[in-house]
C-alpha cells in the first residue's frame, strides 16, 4: 500500500470540504423557497425562479414538491423537531428548516433516511450539523411519523374555528392532505377533451391526470384549467350579447368563460408581465377579448357595461391546497389591507354598470372580511343595488347558496367528489332607471 495522502488543502492552507452528494442543489433551493416564503413573506410560486436558478426541470420540480410538502406540514414536523430537542430551535435557524426538509422526504416523500439527511447536512456548518444529524437519527430510528392529517398554523386554525366552526377546520386539514384533482372549463360541451367526471355544464375533473399539455384538447385550446370554484362566478353573469367587463384579469379563465357564453369581453388587468399571459391564453383557446393594461383605481370604460366581474384581489386563503404558503402569508394586516382595496375597487366598478345590468363579486378567501362583510358594507351604501341570489339550476347540484343569498365555498364543500377552492361570491343587479 502506498503512503496516505493529506488532505487536499485551499489556497487558505485549510481542508477542501468534499464535494456534495447528488440531490443537494435540490435541497439548498428548497430551503431557499421555505426562506423566502416564511421570512420574507413572499409567495412560493413567486420565489420559485430565483431559488431554484441553475437547476435542470427534474430538480427544480424537486425542490418544489420539497418546500411544498413542508409547508403542507408544518406545525407536525416543527413539533416532532421540539420533542428531540433540549431547547427550541429559533424558528428561522437553518438546523430548524435544514430537518424540516430531511423529515418531510422521509415522512412523507418516501426518500430514503441516508438519502434525505446526507443531501441535508452540507446546508449547515459546525455544530448545527451535529445537531441535525443527531436529531434526525434520533426521530427515524424512533419511528417518527407524521399524522393522517396535517395540523393547520394555530392561528388559522383558531381564526377559521372562530368564523366557520371546528368541523371547517377538520374539513381543511383533510382537504390538504390530499392531492386536489384538476378541473378543466370547455370552450363548449362538444369540445374535444379528456374523459372525466362533469359537475357543471361544460366542466370535467380528472384525477392523477397526464401532464397538462398532453391531454385532449389542448393543442387545439378547446379548455383551460380552472378550479370549480372559480369557474362559478363567470357562471352567474349567464350568457350574452352584451358587453361585459372582467375586471382584475389574468390569468383569463374568467375571461375565456364569458368569451365564450358571447359577451363582448373587455379584459382589464394592471400587470403587463399577467397580461402578457392572458394574451397567451385567448390566442391558444382562439376566444376573443380586448385587453386593456391599466389600474381599475385610475381607468374608466367607455361606456356602461351590462355584465361585470370583479375577482378582486385578495388574501387567497381559498386556494390553501395547492398554494399552502398562504397559510403562513395571508396575516390579519394583509386581509384587512385586502378587503380595504376590494371595497375601492368595488365603489368604483359600481358605476360602471348600466341600470339593470349585473355585477357578481368575488374572491378566492375564507375570510368574512373579504366576503360577507364587504358586500353587507357595500348594499348599507348603495341603493340602487340588490343581491341577485343563485338559483339551484345555475349552480353544480351539490352546491347552495347559504340563508342570506351569497355563495361560501368552504373547506368541505364537493369533498365526496375532490372538493373544491375556497371562495365567496355574490351576484348584484343595479336597479332600473
Amino acid at each position: 500500500m502506498g503512503p496516505m495522502l493529506p488532505p487536499a488543502k485551499t489556497p487558505n492552507n485549510r481542508p477542501r470540504r468534499p464535494a456534495d452528494p447528488p440531490g443537494t442543489a435540490a435541497r439548498r433551493a428548497a430551503m431557499r423557497l421555505l426562506d423566502a416564503v416564511l421570512r420574507r413573506g413572499d409567495p412560493l410560486e413567486a420565489a420559485l425562479p430565483a431559488a431554484t436558478r441553475g437547476l435542470e426541470g427534474p430538480d427544480r420540480g424537486l425542490a418544489h414538491a420539497i418546500a411544498a410538502e413542508a409547508l403542507r406540514r408544518l406545525p407536525d414536523l416543527d413539533a416532532l423537531i421540539d420533542s428531540a430537542t433540549r431547547q427550541p430551535l429559533p424558528a428561522n435557524a437553518k438546523a430548524r428548516t435544514a430537518l424540516r426538509i430531511a423529515l418531510v422526504q422521509t415522512l412523507s416523500l418516501g426518500t430514503p433516511p441516508h438519502a434525505a439527511i446526507a443531501t441535508v447536512l452540507p446546508l449547515v456548518d459546525g455544530g448545527p450539523r451535529k445537531l441535525v444529524h443527531g436529531v434526525f437519527g434520533a426521530l427515524t430510528r424512533g419511528g417518527a411519523a407524521l399524522p393522517e392529517l396535517p395540523s393547520l398554523p394555530a392561528e388559522v386554525a383558531a381564526r377559521w374555528g372562530a368564523n366557520w366552526g371546528n368541523a371547517v377546520v377538520d374539513a381543511a386539514a383533510a382537504a390538504i392532505a390530499a392531492p386536489p384533482p384538476l378541473d378543466l372549463t370547455l370552450a363548449d360541451p362538444d369540445a374535444l377533451a379528456p374523459e372525466g367526471t362533469s359537475l357543471a355544464p361544460d366542466h370535467r375533473r380528472l384525477v392523477d391526470p397526464a401532464p397538462v399539455t398532453n391531454l385532449a384538447g389542448y393543442a387545439e385550446g378547446t379548455w383551460w384549467v380552472q378550479d370549480i370554484a372559480a369557474s362559478l362566478p363567470a357562471r352567474l353573469l349567464g350568457r350574452g350579447p352584451g358587453k361585459a367587463l372582467d375586471l382584475c384579469a389574468a390569468p383569463g379563465g374568467k375571461t375565456m368563460q364569458l368569451a365564450a357564453a358571447g359577451w363582448d369581453v373587455t379584459a382589464l388587468e394592471i400587470a403587463p408581465s399577467r397580461a402578457a399571459r392572458l394574451h397567451e391564453n385567448l390566442s391558444r383557446t382562439h376566444l376573443p377579448a380586448k385587453v386593456v393594461i391599466a389600474d381599475a383605481l385610475d381607468w374608466e370604460p367607455a361606456e356602461p357595461m351590462d355584465a361585470l366581474l370583479l375577482d378582486a384581489p385578495c388574501s387567497a386563503t381559498g386556494i390553501f391546497r395547492r398554494h399552502p404558503d398562504v397559510l403562513y402569508r395571508a396575516h390579519p394586516a394583509i386581509i384587512a389591507e385586502m378587503a380595504a382595496l376590494q371595497a375601492r375597487l368595488l365603489d368604483r366598478a359600481a358605476g360602471w354598470v348600466r341600470p339593470g345590468g349585473r355585477l357578481v363579486f368575488a374572491t378566492c378567501s375564507l375570510e368574512p372580511e373579504e366576503g360577507e362583510a364587504q358586500i353587507e358594507r357595500f348594499l348599507a351604501t348603495r341603493a340602487d343595488y340588490a343581491l341577485e341570489p343563485a338559483t339551484a339550476g345555475e349552480l353544480p347540484a351539490k352546491l347552495i347558496r347559504d340563508a342570506a343569498g351569497f355563495l361560501r365555498l368552504l373547506p368541505g364543500t364537493l369533498a365526496d367528489v375532490g372538493g373544491c377552492d375556497g371562495f365567496f361570491i355574490a351576484r348584484l343587479k343595479r336597479a332600473s332607471a
